[in-house]
C-alpha cells in the first residue's frame, strides 16, 4: 500500500477519531495534518508495520497526549471565551446535554480522555488501547475507571 492509498482510505476515519480526542474540528484537522506529515516522512517504517492504520493511530494519539510539550503549545487559539458567547434557548435539550458532556470531557487529563475515546468511540479492546498508548493493560483499565468516576461525579453535581 502506498502513502496516497492509505491517506485516501483512512483520512476520514482518522479525522473523526481526532475530533473525538480534541473536541474541536479545527484542532483535530491540525492534529491529523501534523500526524500525516510525519507518517509520510516515515512511510517505509509505517508500511512495514503489521497494521499501518494502528501505527498511524498510535502516532496521532501520542501527538495528542504530548500536545503541551511540542509546537502545539506555541499555537494561539482564536476563539471566543465560552462565557462571552450568548446562549440561545432555542437549542434542543440533546444539544445542551452534548455540550455539557464535551465540557466534562475537556476537563479530563488527555490520557484518560484518549482511553475513553479508544474504548467507547473506536470500540477497541484493552490490549489494543494499551498498545496504542504504550502502557500496560492495567493502566488502561484504571484510566478508564478514573475517567468514568470523574464524569459520574460531574453528572451528580450537575443534577443536584
Amino acid at each position: 500500500m502506498t502513502y496516497e492509498e492509505f491517506a485516501d482510505s483512512r483520512l476520514t476515519a482518522l479525522l473523526r477519531y481526532a475530533i473525538m480526542l480534541t473536541g474541536d474540528p479545527h484542532q483535530a484537522q491540525d492534529l491529523v495534518q501534523e500526524t500525516m506529515v510525519r507518517a509520510q516522512l516515515n512511510w517505509r517504517r509505517v508500511a512495514r508495520a503489521d497494521s499501518p492504520e494502528r501505527y498511524v493511530r498510535r502516532m496521532l494519539t501520542n501527538q495528542y497526549v504530548d500536545w503541551r510539550r511540542g509546537s502545539w503549545v506555541r499555537r494561539v487559539l482564536l476563539r471566543a471565551e465560552t462565557d462571552d458567547v450568548p446562549v440561545s434557548t432555542d437549542h434542543a435539550q440533546t444539544a445542551v446535554d452534548r455540550d455539557q458532556v464535551w465540557t466534562w470531557l475537556s476537563r479530563l487529563p488527555r490520557r484518560q480522555r484518549a482511553t475513553l475515546v479508544l474504548r467507547y468511540y473506536e470500540d477497541l479492546p484493552d490490549a489494543e488501547i494499551a498498545e496504542i498508548l504504550g502502557c500496560a493493560v492495567g493502566t488502561v483499565r484504571s484510566s478508564i475507571s478514573r475517567a468514568l468516576a470523574t464524569l459520574r461525579a460531574e453528572y451528580v453535581e450537575a443534577c443536584s
